[in-house]
Parts: C-alpha cells; structure tokens; sequence
C-alpha cells in the first residue's frame, strides 16, 4: 500500500515538473544604454496643487484641499510649506458642521474652518552619491489594452546612482479648528458644570427644550507648535534605452520623517451662552477646565518625481499636540498638478 501511495505521488510531481517546464518559455536577456544618471540633477523648485486630502484626526474628523512648495539650495539645505483646509462644512469638516447643526439653544455659534499651515526647513548633514540598481518595467508600443493587461510585465534591473540625504529638520505648525467640548469632556471626566462664567454661572448638563438630550457645546481652539525630527531621502534621477523595448526612467524622490512637536500655544476659546428664556447678554464662559496635551511626535512620508509636469503623494500618522485624549491622527494627501523647474533660464553663447 506504502509503495503504490510513493508511486503515485511521484508519477503527479513528475507530470507537473513536466507541464511546467513545457509551459515556461526561456526569457530572453535584454541590452540597454544608459541615457543620463545624475541623481544630483534634479528640479531646484517644486509647486503642486492637493485636490484632496483626508485626516482622521480624534479631535476633529476632515478633508479637503490644499498646496504645496517645495525649495532645495543646492546639496544644503530644503525648505516646505504647506497649506491645507477644508472644502466646507459638509465636505468635510465633522466638528463645524456638528456646531452649525446640533449647538443647544443659547450657545453663540462661530464654528471654525479647520486651516493647517506648516513652514519648514531641512538641513543636509549628510549628502551623498552612491551606487545602487533599479528595477525598470519592460514595455512595448504594441502592448496596449487588453494585450498589456493579459501580459505579466518583464522587469530588467540596471544599475544606478542613487543620491541619499541625511537630514535634520526644523519648524513650525499652526493650525484651528472647531472642538466638541461635550466629547473633550467626557473624556477626560468632566462635565458642561466645568465651564463657568465670571459670575459662577455653569452651562446646563441637558437641553431645556428636550430633557432627554445631553446640552451639545462647540468651542473653537487653535495651536501653534514647533517640530524637530530627522529625515533620510533617497533621490534617483537615471534613464536608460533598451534594445526592443521603450525607454525606461527612474526620477523619483523619495524622503522618510520622524519628529517630536511641542505646542507653545494651545488654546479653547471661551464659550458664549445667555440663558434664551430670560432677557439678559451673552456671558463669557470658561474653558480652562478642558486639558491640553502639548506634545506630540509624527512619522510620515513624502514621495514626487523630477519632473516639469507630474504628481506626489504622502501621508503622516502620530499624536498631535491637543485636547487631552484626542491626538491621534493619520492623514494621507495626493497633489496633482505637481510643477517642477531649475530655476535655470541662463544658456551657453559663443562669439562667431
């Protein structure tokens, strides 16, 4: 029994070593000549449009628009700034269409947009060439539509240069938003009898015109932190013709980030609140009670190609600085158009 179970089982491996083998065709080898490899000529200024971001962010859920630029001085130093908001309140900004829609009667609604500004700096300790490979899709013109979706894409793997940058990073975030005050509460065991006026007046816990329901309090907050961190970058910028095949190219720019944040100012606006059922001004409550977290750290990434016209992509995930229990985010943003020039509008003359 023992020797008809081996011998079966060796007759299936068999007929499939040989069903294989008979469909495998042997892969031709490919010649290539490099066209250019210089990692260090790339784009000095790069200027993009981000038709779309989203950030799950626990004190405020958003998404929307927003730009980018980006400078690099020479092997030293490169430079960011970034801006970015929301589309409205519906789309998407959680907190300010919350306030506009469920605030309790009394309360002073001025929800605002959630905004995001970030200007910084890295500076380049380390900056150098080094020899590496890449791997490039082999493709024809002929493989198109189905052709190309029914192929399995050959790959050739070249040598290149690749430039690696070590950074150190600096600098600075400011950004505002609305808050659920009732949720920030909550969470850290307090209750709307924490808010109080100047008088020692409380905001109500229920709503006066449903029992039922909890009193919903919005408030505006805004910070302003610094950041320091560090950062690797790898920079390929190399092309290559193949032999029966289209050209190929490499031109992508790729940095990897970690910093530590620290919030010198974050602040909840005070609410305002008159009781609507007796004729009196609204009164100035405190939010003092609500706790803030002023440090935070992110990790992230950030990827484009040097190019005159094309796109890039990133994405973070951390703790940032605000609301006591609500820090965590992660927040992905993709930017197209994406423009990138030298700088450089000299050419060479020469006398006849």
């Amino acid at each position: 029994m023992k020797a008809k179970i081996f011998f079966i089982g060796f007759l299936a491996i068999t007929l499939s070593v040989a069903v294989l083998a008979q469909g495998t065709k042997e892969v031709p080898a490919v010649t290539y000549e490099s066209l250019y490899d210089e990692p260090y000529s790339v784009n000095k200024l790069f200027i993009g449009f981000q038709p779309l971001y989203g950030e799950v962010f626990a004190t405020n859920v958003n998404a929307g628009f927003g730009a980018e630029a980006s400078y690099y001085l020479k092997d030293k130093m490169d430079f960011k700034a970034h801006f970015r908001k929301t589309y409205s309140s519906s789309f998407f900004d959680l907190n300010r269409d919350l306030a506009l829609h469920n605030s309790s009667p009394g309360v002073r609604v001025q929800p605002q947009v959630f905004t995001y500004y970030e200007l910084g700096g890295t500076y380049h300790f380390k900056d150098f060439e080094q020899e590496g490979t890449t791997t490039m899709v082999l493709y024809k013109n002929t493989y198109k539509g189905g052709r190309w979706a029914s192929r399995v894409p050959l790959h050739a793997e070249v040598p290149s240069k690749v430039r690696k940058i070590y950074g150190a990073r600096l600098g600075a975030i400011l950004w505002n938003s609305t808050a659920d005050l009732n949720r920030a509460l909550k969470k850290q065991g307090l209750t709307n009898s924490d808010l109080t006026s100047s008088s020692g007046k409380t905001i109500p816990l229920v709503n006066p015109n449903d029992p039922t329901q909890d009193f919903n309090v919005y408030g505006n907050m805004s910070s302003a932190s610094v950041y320091a961190g560090a950062s690797i970058s790898w920079f390929r910028n190399v092309a290559v013709s193949f032999d029966k095949y289209e050209e190929g190219v490499d031109d992508g720019m790729l940095t990897l980030f970690f910093d530590l944040q620290y919030a010198a100012s974050l602040k909840m606006d005070p609410v305002y609140y008159h009781d609507p059922a007796v004729a009196q001004p609204y009164e100035s409550y405190s939010t003092k009670a609500v706790k803030m977290a002023p440090f935070g750290f992110r990790a992230g990434i950030d990827g484009k190609f040097n190019r005159q016209l094309s796109w890039a992509y990133g994405g973070e995930v951390g703790l940032r600085p605000s609301i006591k229990g609500q820090t965590f985010y992660a927040m992905f943003k993709i930017t197209f158009p994406l423009f990138g020039t030298n700088l450089d509008s000299k050419v060479e003359s020469f006398g006849k």
